[in-house]
């Protein structure tokens, strides 16, 4: 027996998703230490139960994903005009070479994805899967370009082993960061030293004081729809282009460009608290719908060559965060820190990071710097850099494109 959910009921469903993983996150400390997401449980035990149905009474669903898309596109249009340029100069120096850092470390982690699927004899798509993909671009990331190689490689699972690449190394980046960061504190006897912040009075911060209500979210919608419409119209302008990016990537891009143009347009402004509600939003349900239609048993025969493939790349984060991070860094107290941080982000996503990075702090002292720049790396760079890194790796022969 098989239910055919229309749109509005699988948006819906995917609700009722979300409420059901906030109740077990609210009452299971280990997820919430572990900012696992809540779209990302609620959507895991709905798949448990749906297999559980499938498997021992032949009960199924389909659902109608007409919404999944653009709530993706959203979300990253979310992040573009979240993005406030004037903030990189107070960066200076130490954001661009931690840019490099992350980098290099994409290419790394990439190359060890690929090296290990090729040497269990698995698809090389799946050794992106399980690197910067999922691992530094994140469940959003993931879950984009899962889609993309499902509908052109026709790469069973994708969707599946996306999320579940990105959740953990969501775990694994919360469980990293402060171990390490503390080792490397200890071994040198690191001690924080006081550093002044450029003052920022010559960027006054937009105000932020004013609600959420109808006149905002009727604005961030059409900032959205404007975004979405542009980064369609250049992905598709773009398509047949030797170098080609993701139409999130576009939409990513017009956000940007909207958020710091809106100063020249005052009625534009980006109301900041909205954008951050609606694009958490987007994600969640863009996850939920994922999710839903998880089919676990496809995963069975991945399950050992994928930890294997995830546990290289976390021994491989943790060396490149003692050995490289730390040291390029400086050897001093912020490099730690930002080492503790680049676990996190390396394996997670920019929240793990700053939530490793106040763990450290509380018990061994401030570091501004690592607090401004490593969240300035995930708000700017990481998915440009990223998108470029995982475009130059899809033109190699090995993978077809």
């Amino acid at each position: 027996m098989t239910f055919d959910l229309n749109p509005t009921q699988t948006l819906a469903m995917a609700l009722g998703v979300l409420y059901l993983g906030s109740f077990v996150i609210a009452r299971v400390a280990f997820l919430r230490d572990n900012n696992i997401p809540v779209p990302v449980v609620g959507g895991i035990l709905f798949a448990l139960v749906t297999t559980l149905l499938y498997v021992r009474w032949d009960v199924g669903a389909t659902f109608d994903m007409a919404l999944k898309g653009p709530l993706m596109l959203a979300f990253f249009a979310s992040i573009g005009l979240g993005a406030d340029l004037r903030l990189l100069s107070r960066g200076g120096p130490q954001l661009l070479v931690f840019a490099a850092v992350c980098a290099l470390y994409l290419i790394v982690q990439d190359t060890l994805g690929v090296l290990a699927a090729v040497g269990l004899d698995l698809h090389p798509l799946i050794g992106l899967l399980s690197a910067s993909i999922t691992l530094s671009g994140g469940h959003g990331t993931g879950a984009a370009y899962a889609q993309q190689f499902g509908d052109v490689h026709n790469l069973a699972g994708a969707m599946e082993l996306a999320l579940a690449c990105a959740t953990f190394g969501l775990v694994i980046g919360g469980l990293l960061g402060g171990p390490i960061a503390g080792r490397l504190i200890r071994r040198h006897g690191l001690r924080p030293q006081p550093e002044e912040l450029v003052a920022d009075d010559e960027h006054p911060r937009e105000s932020e004081e004013t609600p959420i209500g109808s006149d905002t979210l009727l604005l961030t919608l059409f900032q959205l729809s404007l975004c979405l419409i542009g980064g369609g119209l250049l992905a598709d302008a773009f398509s047949g282009a030797s170098f080609t990016l993701p139409s999130f990537v576009w939409c990513l891009f017009i956000g940007v460009l909207i958020r710091n143009l809106a100063p020249l347009t005052p009625r534009l402004t980006v109301h900041r608290p909205t954008v951050d509600a609606m694009g958490f939003l987007a994600l969640s349900l863009f996850l939920a719908m994922a999710l839903m239609s998880l089919r676990l048993w496809e995963l069975v025969g991945l399950a050992g060559p994928l930890l294997v493939i995830l546990l290289a790349q976390t021994l491989g984060m943790a060396a490149f965060a003692t050995f490289v991070t730390f040291r390029v860094m400086g050897r001093r107290y912020d490099a730690a820190i930002m080492a503790g941080g680049h676990c996190g982000f390396g394996m997670g996503a920019t929240p793990t990071a700053v939530a490793n990075m106040e763990a450290l702090t509380r018990r061994y002292g401030p570091s501004p710097q690592a607090f401004l720049v490593v969240p300035l790396m995930g708000a700017f760079f990481i998915d440009f850099l990223n998108a470029i890194v995982i475009q130059g790796f899809l033109a190699l022969p090995l993978f077809g494109f």
